[in-house]
């Protein structure tokens, strides 16, 4: 047990600090305080050292320099049971300070405000990293509190244990107090890494704040929560959920998915509707309404909808809400919501509904990473938008104009999709979706098949992917592909090319009728 006889307070965010302070003071904790703090705990009418007086130096360089001292760091790293460390600290009038209270200058607010760069630099931390990480070093004698959540915890057990701090409680306490500098160094880090414009360094720092404790991961028997990297993109952490039960994180990979297709779309595209299962499309559409763009992805995959996650990129409308209030849907996503919209769509309690204010802008730059064992990979964002000056045709017959729009609107969408991808696409929807297959000619098999189950589905008579134009997120290694897709009523392709066979593959398509452009660009989505 390490007993608390001496507390140094220095906080940016003082929600909390007074009554806490309060409590310390109550079970005659001498406090030390800096600043702001001290004068917040003063007009309190809290009993409180400033900490001038015990370093004997001013606060210099407007605040810089404060706590960076001998007395500060000695009371903070000294060994209790170290008779060397005794004398030293005895020599030098150095006093213990067993309990350390720190938040940061609040660097992470001032970038999510997108303050300039000399304002951000004055709003990164030196002193508190620094007692932070020097009690931490020191729990067995040191408790240190990052975080107001544990002022309760903490008055609770010194209040039970006679102003002591058990084993446990010390680690578990220095424990948050480094991850927590260390997701603060890391948000510095990837903050100035994009203002530079270096986005992949030598040293990799991975850092972000506990935004959602979750039930369960993909699978009941594994722990997740959801944490906020700092960097304020729109989306599921700038959300606010209106209705419906908590996230679950499948909820949040699926809708996170689906946001990010559907703002491809910007709004200058035009009402767009992305519908989301297990991370894939299994429908998206375009529209001159949001309930018509609705209708259409609805319309390519009905079956696969139900109970899937539902993007918007524009206000979600009292119409559209009542088409999709007609089948089971686990999350909506949208920037708005009209008050139309939100009471028809009450009644469904378990819905879970999700208001962004604005759209996750998918050209910005920004890092992707995955866990593998014993480290991550990192890679930039696939960000490249194209446009009909990127595009090179390789065939006899060029597209239609009606085509090139499809073609690009099918291009996009395959960027979502699981590698190997497919996509039919007409009249700016998806009539078919081959994804996460072992070869690019099953994923056309499965997309000419979904297109037929989506025209029996609809009540018509022919495929839907009779006229249709094809994206492939990558090259076709073989003919056999493009000719399943022909063989389905495609009229017109898009894919990377770069294929050793792009000379066989071309002669296939101008024997076939088609029409086909290279991009140049892969989009593999593992």
């Amino acid at each position: 047990m390490a007993q608390i006889k001496r507390a140094l307070i220095s906080v940016s965010d003082k929600n909390g600090i007074v009554d806490f302070a309060k409590g310390l003071s109550a079970l005659g904790i001498e406090i030390i305080s800096t600043g702001g703090t001290y004068s917040a705990l003063s007009q309190a009418g809290i009993r409180v050292k400033d900490v001038a007086s015990v370093t004997n130096f001013p606060e210099i360089l407007d605040g810089r320099v404060k706590t960076l001292h001998p007395k500060i760091h000695g009371g903070l790293l000294g060994v209790r049971d170290n008779d060397e460390h005794r004398m030293v600290m005895e020599e030098h009038d150095i006093l213990d300070i067993d309990l350390l209270v720190v938040n940061l200058y609040p660097f992470e607010e001032t970038i999510s405000k997108k303050s300039d760069y000399r304002t951000c630099i004055e709003n990164i931390d030196i002193g508190g990293p620094a007692m932070i990480r020097a009690a931490a070093k020191n729990h067995a004698h040191v408790g240190v509190i990052v975080d107001s959540d544990d002022y309760g915890d903490v008055i609770k057990e010194l209040n039970e244990n006679q102003t002591s701090l058990n084993k446990v409680t010390l680690q578990r306490l220095a424990l948050k107090a480094y991850a927590r500098t260390a997701a603060y160094d890391s948000t510095i880090s990837n903050w100035m890494s994009k203002e530079l414009n270096e986005p992949l360094g030598k040293y990799m720092s991975l850092g972000g704040t506990e935004q959602q404790n979750l039930r369960y991961g993909e699978n009941p028997h594994q722990r997740a929560k959801f944490y906020n990297d700092g960097s304020n993109r729109k989306g599921l952490i700038t959300s606010t959920q209106i209705q419906g039960k908590e996230l679950s994180y499948n909820n949040i990979n699926d809708t996170n998915a689906a946001f990010d297709l559907v703002s491809e779309f910007g709004l200058e595209g035009g009402p767009a509707v992305a519908i989301i299962k297990h991370a894939n499309p299994c429908g998206v559409a375009t529209g001159g309404s949001l309930s018509e763009a609705y209708s259409k992805a609805l319309e390519c995959d009905s079956v696969s909808a139900f109970g899937g996650i539902i993007a918007l990129n524009e206000e979600l409308d009292k119409k559209t809400a009542s088409q999709i209030a007609e089948i089971f849907t686990e999350v909506i996503i949208a920037p708005k919501i009209s008050i139309e919209a939100k009471e028809i769509l009450s009644s469904k309690k378990n819905l879970r509904i999700l208001v962004t204010g604005g759209l996750s802008e998918p050209n910005l730059p920004g890092i992707m990473i995955r866990s593998v064992s014993g480290g991550f990979l990192a890679q930039t964002k696939d960000n490249i938008i194209l446009d009909e000056g990127s595009l090179r045709a390789v065939t006899k017959r060029e597209p239609s104009k009606q085509e090139m729009q499809d073609l690009l609107f099918a291009f996009k969408v395959a960027k979502h999709v699981k590698s190997n991808a497919i996509v039919y696409a007409k009249g700016g929807a998806t009539v078919g979706i081959g994804a996460g297959q072992m070869n690019r000619l099953d994923s056309s098999r499965i997309a000419a098949r979904k297109s037929e189950d989506a025209a029996i589905a609809a009540g018509i008579e022919r495929p839907m992917a009779e006229g249709s134009v094809v994206a492939s997120d990558a090259f076709f290694p073989f003919a056999d592909g493009l000719m399943a897709a022909a063989d389905a009523g495609a009229t017109a392709i898009i894919q990377p090319g770069g294929s050793i066979r792009d000379d066989e593959v071309i002669a296939a398509a101008d024997d076939a009728g088609l029409a086909m452009l290279f991009t140049g660009v892969r989009h593999f989505n593992h």
